[in-house]
């Protein structure tokens, strides 16, 4: 076991400078973009106070009145330097670009050679544990407990990723559908008002718009579904779903058949405003259980790898 923990622990040594490299690098990017602006800036600055030189070295209206007043020398040695101390400070922040670019270039190849130490990390750690349960540790035992636990929350977070992937996507479609159904509202009341033709077929252009999107709706709430049930949930939320879902399917159906009276418009807002507040209830109950799942493994995992290391 000795030879696996020396190269554990020097393993470990390059996953803790991969980290701070990455760190360093996060850091020097953001300085790297602060300082992008600023040169940008400075540039546009220099610029200008070179153009007034040009001006009054030129042939210039302004030229010629500060010579007509006896200021032109006074005043082309006031714009000289300006622009002088512009040029400095954009040549003092090219420097610094110049320095974090390179800082930046030395930490990326630096991580470059660093590459793979988490996989190979990994794999150490699970030879030591199969030599471990092979040899009759104590640790054994618990170790094949963890490791059916970090199978099953493996299998969840990836279910329930693709779930909220899922209500997401329906959730968008919902705020779609109230965006159109808005718009309709506009348009119905400008109708009201004596609008015309063109402002009735504005209002049935988005009603149109927000039939076909009620439509995908149907389909993603399916989708939604059948992604939940590859996911164990607590009783009381599978009683929401199954509510939401239900009430979807008897209340899109033929949603839109009459649209003469701008009170169906605001009903239907109603209605689909609660199925969306429904798929965004069920959406955050799933994103908590996902956090709880990602923090059950990271606890398992750093104490399997303790485990491992200490034995």
């Amino acid at each position: 076991m000795e030879t696996y923990d020396e190269q554990i622990r020097a393993l470990r040594g390059q996953l803790l400078r991969q980290e701070h490299l990455k760190t360093r690098l996060e850091s020097l990017r953001h300085q790297l973009r602060r300082l992008e602006e600023r040169e940008a800036e400075l540039a546009e600055s220099r610029a200008a106070e070179q153009a007034d030189v040009d001006r009054l070295e030129g042939g210039s209206l302004a030229a010629y009145f500060y010579r007509f007043t006896g200021a032109l020398e006074d005043r082309l040695d006031r714009e000289r330097e300006e622009a002088y101390q512009a040029a400095v400070r954009h040549d003092a922040v090219c420097r610094e670009l110049d320095a974090v670019r390179q800082d930046i270039e030395t930490a990326e190849t630096e991580l470059r050679t660093l590459c793979g130490g988490e996989e190979r990390y990994r794999s150490l750690l699970a030879e030591k544990a199969a030599a471990l349960k092979a040899a009759g540790a104590p640790v054994g035992g618990r170790l094949r407990q963890m490791e059916e636990r970090l199978a099953y929350l493996t299998g969840q977070q990836r279910e329930l990723r693709e779930a909220v992937e899922a209500g997401e996507k329906t959730l968008r479609t919902a705020d779609g559908i109230l965006a159109s159904l808005s718009s309709a509202e506009g348009w119905g009341t400008w109708d009201l008002l004596g609008g015309g033709l063109l402002t009735d077929l504005a209002k049935h252009g988005h009603l149109d718009d927000a039939q076909r999107k009620v439509e995908h709706l149907q389909v993603q709430l399916r989708r939604f579904r059948t992604e939940l049930t590859d996911v164990t949930i607590q009783a009381d939320l599978q009683v929401q779903i199954d509510g939401f879902l239900g009430f979807a399917d008897y209340f899109f159906d033929g949603l839109f058949a009459d649209w003469a009276v701008l009170d169906r418009i605001h009903n239907s807002q109603r209605k689909v405003q609660g199925t969306r507040d429904q798929i965004w209830s069920v959406l955050a109950r799933l994103r908590d259980m996902e956090a709880a799942v990602v923090r059950e493994t990271e606890s398992l995992r750093a104490e399997s790898d303790n485990l491992i290391i200490q034995a």
